[in-house]
């Protein structure tokens, strides 16, 4: 079943189709052909092929006079499937043959494995051909820190958000990306805020909330105001979750320092004497159910040692 990450992602290349042709030819260097303009092919438009061996998206490149000069087939791969390394080399086939164009395709994957499978020269038999996929992965996309870059470049920042926004300079990649958010409609911004966010590890989480709250105090909010409604939120329900967390760690503790005293008051009255190491034993007893036991045992005990045995 698609995923929020899986239409994300499908959704950034066709409100702005043209950021494939930029990334191949700024990421991977390769020369794409002259082109004017890049349109999206709805995949109900191809007959070509039964609709289980659709691709996820297909873009054509055309020049001044209007004719297909690439086709650009768009994957998006969330995990290692062998079936693909069958069907990748069918959609350029049905794609060259139906559009009379050269095709490539390009996969987003955003696991480091699976980007690394996909990127796999694809070998049509008996060493006479291959097929090629082009792959966005943690290795080509950059880490996007810088905010200028990302003004320019916001599709490419998301990207970045999702593949490094866990790594050694996570916070200042997440930071610049939600940043950059700012400057799409809301609903998009909406969406792939969502996706980098949903993708972020608890320490990442902690420190953009850390952020988020320092500018509140400062008055220096600079993300999205359904961005920093959301991270607003998480760090509402963290301190309500630590609230109480301990408010059952106070009623815990309150619980097991009330047996404690039971034990120590019974041992008196029992007449048991208990040496300094007994008592400390007792005082740092953690256990609800040891500390039953050993008042079960007092009644009928001959020494303190007998109780604690």
């Amino acid at each position: 079943m698609p995923t929020l990450e899986h239409n994300g992602l499908v959704e950034l290349f066709r409100a702005n189709p043209s950021i494939a042709p930029q990334f191949i030819e700024s990421l991977f260097n390769m020369k794409v052909p002259t082109y004017t303009s890049v349109t999206v092919v709805e995949a109900a438009q191809d007959q070509m092929l039964p609709i289980e061996f659709r691709a996820d998206l297909v873009l054509e490149l055309r020049n001044a006079a209007g004719e297909i000069v690439l086709a650009v087939v768009i994957e998006i791969q969330r995990k290692q499937e062998p079936v693909k390394k069958y069907t990748w080399p069918l959609y350029v086939a049905a794609v060259r043959a139906q559009k009379r164009c050269d095709a490539i395709v390009l996969v987003v994957a955003l696991d480091p494995n699976v980007a690394w499978w996909a990127s796999e020269p694809i070998a049509l038999g008996l060493g006479l051909g291959t097929v090629q996929p082009l792959v966005l992965g943690p290795r080509v996309v950059p880490e996007v820190t810088d905010a200028k870059v990302a003004e320019g470049h916001t599709e490419l920042s998301v990207l970045s958000g999702l593949v490094h926004g866990n790594g050694p300079n996570g916070l200042a990649v997440v930071t610049t990306t939600f940043t950059t958010l700012c400057r799409l409609d809301p609903e998009h911004a909406a969406v792939y805020f969502q996706m980098v966010y949903d993708v972020l590890q608890k320490p990442i989480r902690k420190a953009l909330e850390a952020m988020v709250m320092e500018r509140m105090t400062g008055e220096k909010a600079t993300f999205p105001p359904f961005a920093q409604a959301l991270i607003e939120r998480g760090v509402r329900e963290g301190e309500r979750k630590g609230k109480r967390e301990g408010k059952r760690e106070g009623k815990r503790e309150g619980k097991l320092e009330g047996k404690r005293e039971d034990l120590l008051q019974f041992l008196k009255c029992a007449g048991l004497a208990i040496t300094k190491k007994e008592r400390a034993r007792i005082e740092a007893c953690t256990d609800v159910a040891t500390l039953d036991t050993w008042i079960s045992r007092v009644f009928g005990a001959k020494s303190a040692a007998d109780v604690l045995s």
